[in-house]
């Protein structure tokens, strides 16, 4: 007897929760982390589909397929999400997916429906990037997007690498790498995903298509001034990190207003962080999107000219790298339209098609895969917080849609 949605999600909902702040830290090869691998394996062996572990940590169950080598080229539907969170982040973002998936395999075996290609459901390791500061490490591996050699080389705050964290957690790291075999099965997955953002609250639709994802990345900017003692240090004798840093922050949110575009900085670390010390370096992180690339292009060249002006004027030292970057992604037409057509036959009007500033596995995956999107509307649109919501029936009228979808795709 497999779980309904309302069970599922109330068994994964505390994982990884934080009692002070509600919202959850399901971090990449933690604790959390290995009861959410265990709590997919449940639900997969539950319903007796075949479980399998990828050469980089991703979990796959598969119905009409022992493994992926059983599977003809560009034959297999996939669907799925991920599991991990960013800090304190909230319960949808990846989970809702995942759940809705096996929720959608339910409902088509309640339908009677014939298979008639082989179907995957999937957990992506790291979407979220919280522990090495990369987003869809599992997913760039796997497409041949981050190198084996670049994987190696990330490391947490704590100085413990990649390979280090998965060794401990039982895996082994030397496994890690491109798995075009695999991808090249694939003839369409499909990321059911909340929306992050409120474009379906406004049109009052419980479900979309997304269109495309902008182009963004993260910078790290390190401005290295001179520590020295906050009580005895005159202000015009400071060579001050902290001051600079704090101007690009405004600088960033005008440069991003004025192209209608986003920049956040959203991560800082500072040395040597005493209360009583002028600090020595300020590393802040930004993370930029836009529509476009050429928008995303200017806001950056504004944010680096002005940080490059800001520190030469406060004698301040100042670096800025380049740590991750993902160029637009168009998801594919043909999947896309086919997507609108099968839930068009059920629905009174056409499916909203939406853009998103939020990066996901499928945009990674489609360079390689064709894939597509549905979003479940957000009421709020607030996500990555533990305010991040759905109501239930728009989490059922996900998995109906998912369903259909499926249906669709992979049956006679």
């Amino acid at each position: 007897m497999t779980a309904s949605f309302h069970e599922m999600w109330e068994e994964l909902r505390p994982v990884g929760r934080d009692s002070s702040s509600g919202g959850y830290r399901r971090y990449a090869w933690t604790g959390a982390d290995a009861d959410c691998r265990a709590w997919f394996q449940a639900q997969a062996q539950a319903r007796g589909l075949h479980y399998e572990l990828d050469r980089n940590g991703n979990q796959w169950a598969w119905l009409g397929a022992t493994t992926y080598e059983d599977v003809a080229p560009g034959d297999a539907v996939v669907t799925g999400s991920h599991l991990d969170s960013v800090p304190d982040g909230g319960a949808f973002d990846g989970p809702l997916g995942v759940v809705s998936s096996f929720a959608a395999l339910d409902e088509l075996r309640g339908r009677g429906a014939e298979f008639a290609k082989p179907l995957a459901i999937v957990n992506f390791g790291d979407e979220e990037g919280a522990r090495f500061g990369l987003a869809c490490v599992g997913s760039r591996l796997a497409a041949g997007a981050l190198t084996t050699e670049a994987a190696h080389r990330l490391c947490d705050g704590d100085g413990i690498t990649l390979p280090q964290a998965m060794e401990r957690a039982g895996y082994d790291p030397e496994a890690l790498g491109p798995d075009p075999e695999r991808l090249a099965r694939i003839g369409a997955f499909v990321e059911l995903h909340v929306e992050q953002g409120r474009a379906l609250d406004l049109t009052g639709d419980p479900v979309g298509i997304a269109s495309a994802i902008w182009p963004h990345g993260r910078w790290r900017f390190d401005f290295r001034g001179e520590a020295n003692h906050a009580g005895t240090t005159r202000l015009e004798d400071r060579r001050d990190p902290m001051l600079t840093y704090a101007a690009i922050v405004l600088a960033a949110r005008e440069q991003a207003r004025l192209a209608g575009a986003l920049a956040t900085f959203g991560k800082i670390s500072v040395q040597p962080n005493g209360v009583n010390a002028i600090p020595s370096l300020v590393s802040g992180w930004l993370d930029s999107r836009a529509a476009d690339q050429d928008t995303l292009d200017t806001v950056i060249d504004g944010i680096e000219r002005a940080a490059a002006e800001r520190a030469e004027r406060d004698g301040i030292d100042l670096s800025i790298v380049r740590e991750s970057f993902t160029p637009v992604v168009e998801f594919q037409h043909a999947l896309r339209d086919e997507l609108a057509a099968i839930l068009g036959k059920t629905a009174d009007r056409p499916m909203p098609v939406l853009g998103t500033g939020a990066g996901h596995d499928a945009g990674i995956l489609s360079g390689t895969v064709p894939t597509a999107m549905l979003f479940v509307r957000n009421p709020t649109g607030v996500s990555h917080s533990p305010a991040e919501t759905a109501t239930e029936d728009d989490c059922i009228a996900g998995v109906t849609a998912l369903a259909d979808v499926l249906e669709g795709l992979a049956c006679r």
